[in-house]
């Protein structure tokens, strides 16, 4: 049976998955590579570390999966987002990968927007954050002259695997989205952007659907793993976009609440959506001709890890969170902000900081763990609720993913609050699923992502949402919404003193 390749290049790991035409995952394979942190702030990796782990994992697929070799016929990618590679004009590496999660930026991201701020809104529909490519640019320019007069060719992570497989240099549009570089209308790179900051456009990769082909397997990795036929290479997409294809996003009613380490609320938007003035990302997406918008929660899985790594550390989770759903909504008047490393959606505040609000004698450590999966929860309701005002729409389901969707009460929790109807995925497996989608659409297996979406997408579970419970947590989360102007002086004043 044919097969196809989704490769996802994340942060800490590259994995693969193996998929048949039917959709199924025929097997998985991942290999780590370390995080570079020169200093505070400061986070890098190096470029060829994710060829190496591509090579890794394309060898243990070749151990595990006995036709493997004979029937793959095409591979893609999600990668990281905003994370910026240099080359030279003999490609070659110029230093060390800056990171979407690297913050040194700051300064730059100021510049942008004093200086050219109103036309980067209007022309990118995003305001300058740390995460994004161009400050990381500015930065070069800036701090490193040296290795910026060198400079020839500038790209994303999985552009650069995708160099390394096919010897071609190519983008898609919602990679290039998080550039901070791209009108993305005009779906083109802005020349007005670029010339403000000083940037030959030809510097930048030529721009491809996601579901394109940027070329076929070199021939030398060809022949070092013995594929029989002739490998397509499609370019793939930024990783959120790729993990809402992954789960099926493709209409307006369906949001993804996605918890990990940190939060995301997306959407599927129209092509017509004209942005959310800078209150939510919004970017192209893997599908032609269409957008989706998201909000970030920082610290969503993360503010649990941290309550039970500090206060619960001889616990399990499950032990943790058990009975959780004998208290209240509310958590018996106790509210949680997740703003323990700063907040993203939709306040943008990197000294802003955590708090328990209305803590009493009467409150335990479920109560407290209760509180906390509400307050991540709250803070993704801060994104839903924009994206519903300000585009005039209801959801009517939202597909949960992560760690939100592992526990049944944290399930009933999110339907509640979010007041939706929630599901789950049959096969959970991320971006990686979305790339292994966008290669299939390349193949010409599908006619479209809908089609795609059709045979490679299952559902599971259906948590309602309690009506009593929808009307008691709309009072919690309208306290909710206040604590944030009520602490942020307070936030930004402590973090002055340390």
């Amino acid at each position: 049976m044919s097969y196809v390749l989704g490769i996802d290049l994340g942060t800490s790991s590259l994995k693969g998955l193996l998929v048949n035409k039917k959709g199924e995952v025929v097997a998985t394979a991942s290999s780590d590579y370390p995080l570079i942190h020169e200093k505070p702030g400061y986070s890098e990796q190096q470029p060829q570390d994710w060829m190496t782990a591509c090579e890794q994992v394309l060898g243990q697929l070749k151990e595990e999966v006995a036709d493997f070799t004979q029937e793959l016929e095409g591979i893609s990618f999600s990668g990281q987002m905003h994370s910026l590679v240099v080359l030279n004009d003999t490609h070659e590496v110029l230093r060390p990968a800056i990171l979407w999660n690297d913050v040194r930026t700051t300064k730059q991201c100021e510049r942008i927007m004093s200086e050219f701020g109103e036309e980067v809104l209007a022309i990118t529909k995003n305001i300058a954050l740390e995460g994004f490519t161009l400050p990381k640019v500015l930065w070069i320019q800036e701090e490193e002259p040296g290795i910026w007069a060198k400079v020839r060719h500038m790209m994303l992570p999985k552009d650069y695997l995708g160099y390394c497989l096919t010897g071609n240099i190519h983008m898609d549009y919602s990679d290039a989205a998080g550039t901070l570089m791209l009108d993305i209308e005009a779906q083109k790179w802005s020349t007005s952007i670029l010339s403000k900051f000083n940037i030959p456009t030809d510097y930048l990769p030529q721009l491809i659907d996601a579901a394109g082909q940027i070329g076929t397997l070199l021939p030398t990795i060809q022949e070092k793993f013995g594929f029989e036929k002739e490998v397509k290479v499609f370019a793939g997409g930024a990783d959120n976009a790729c993990a809402a294809l992954g789960a099926g996003i493709l209409d307006q009613e369906t949001g993804m609440a996605s918890i990990g380490t940190s939060g995301v609320f997306l959407s599927y938007e129209g092509p017509n959506n004209k942005g959310y003035q800078g209150k939510l990302h919004l970017f192209n997406h893997v599908i032609p001709n269409a957008h989706y918008s998201m909000g970030v929660t920082l610290a969503a899985g993360h503010s649990l890890n941290w309550f039970k790594d500090t206060f619960a550390s001889n616990e399990s989770f499950e032990s943790l969170l058990s009975d959780i759903d004998k208290i209240a909504p509310g958590s018996d008047g106790l509210l949680f902000t997740p703003y323990i490393v700063g907040e993203r959606t939709p306040h943008a505040d990197s000294q802003i900081r955590g708090s328990f609000i209305g803590l009493d004698t009467t409150h335990s450590l479920k109560h407290l763990a209760k509180a906390i999966l509400e307050g991540i929860t709250f803070s993704l309701k801060d994104s839903q609720q924009l994206m519903e005002v300000e585009s005039n729409r209801k959801f009517e389901r939202i597909v949960s993913v992560g760690g939100g969707a592992k526990n049944k009460d944290w399930l009933q929790m999110q339907a509640d609050i979010f007041n939706a109807e929630i599901i789950g995925l049959e096969t959970e497996q991320g971006p990686g699923m979305g790339a292994a989608m966008l290669a299939a659409i390349g193949l010409g297996w599908f006619d479209d992502a809908l089609a795609c979406a059709e045979q490679f997408v299952k559902y599971k579970g259906s948590t309602k949402p309690i009506v009593e419970n929808v009307e008691k947590y709309q009072q919690y989360y309208e306290l909710y919404q206040q604590v944030y102007p009520a602490t942020k002086t307070l936030s930004h004043a402590l973090q002055a003193l340390k």
